[in-house]
């Protein structure tokens, strides 16, 4: 396992989803399982970024940035996305503690508090109803873009939900804690915390390097046992599948394509 223990939850001060684990920081999240799966003498890890991926005659050469080269017959991409936010004054301070990007990651402990919803995507009206199971007072932005039809504007106003299409200036807070929006006309709006909706980019260009073909939304694309474009590599997890993002999935999906990969072996070994 090659890992720069660089996780996009890293900012999330609790993970749910994961039963036996709820309410759990990442961090610890990921001590536990370390310790777990290096119970077993077989498991190696490099806390180490992997700068390159080779093909090479036997399979693979893994590179570090380090410098280290390490053979590998098959490999697993379990590198995640990325988030890219929308450019907005204000926003980092308060992401992971206020404005969060999952509404249900972190939705419940924002119920019934005046929310915001930021979103340049089409998906804001899918998600401003969701975000109804939790606040219904609630502020659509879509930051001077045009997502929404004026039939779903419509229909946003019926659900007592308001709807500001200027562009969003700043977020305004302090020590963690959303306090306003405001818009680059003047206009503010108090708020108490809300969702900005990022998009979704690989966290690694190894898999375009190499060549895999992707999914319409960017994800590497894979068979029904995580096989790649490419013989011997797979992909789990978010680098595959860009939704639903938690942490239960994910380890589901690794689950059953490291059961891919060692089918795979043994059929090769074994005939």
């Amino acid at each position: 396992m090659l890992d720069s223990n660089r996780p996009r939850n890293a900012v999330t001060h609790a993970s749910h989803g994961f039963i036996t684990r709820d309410g759990i920081t990442p961090s610890e999240f990921r001590r536990i399982a370390y310790e777990e799966v290096l119970r077993y003498p077989f498991v190696e890890h490099f806390p180490t970024e992997v700068a390159a991926l080779n093909r090479i005659e036997s399979g693979f050469e893994v590179l570090d940035s380090s410098g280290l080269r390490l053979p590998a017959r098959k490999v697993i991409l379990a590198t995640g996305v990325k988030e890219v936010f929308p450019e907005i004054e204000g926003f980092y301070p308060l992401y992971g503690k206020s404005l969060l990007n999952c509404p249900y990651c972190d939705g419940w402990e924002l119920q019934d508090q005046p929310l915001v919803l930021v979103s340049e995507s089409p998906s804001v009206f899918h998600t401003a109803k969701l975000l109804l199971n939790w606040s219904k007072d609630l502020v659509v932005c879509t930051n001077g873009k045009a997502p929404l039809t004026e039939e779903q504007i419509d229909r946003l106003h019926t659900l007592g939900i308001a709807v500001m299409e200027q562009p969003v200036a700043a977020f305004v807070g302090q020590d963690g804690q959303l306090d306003h929006v405001r818009f680059a006309d003047g206009t503010q709006v108090p708020r108490a915390g809300g969702f900005v909706m990022p998009q979704f980019v690989q966290s690694t260009p190894i898999g375009e390097q190499l060549g895999c073909a992707r999914t319409e939304s960017g994800g590497i694309q894979t068979d029904q046992r995580g096989r790649t474009s490419i013989p011997g590599l797979y992909a789990a997890g978010d680098a595959s599948r860009f939704s639903p993002s938690q942490v239960v999935f994910a380890a589901a999906d690794g689950s059953r394509i490291a059961m891919s990969v060692n089918l795979d072996l043994t059929e090769e070994d074994y005939g």
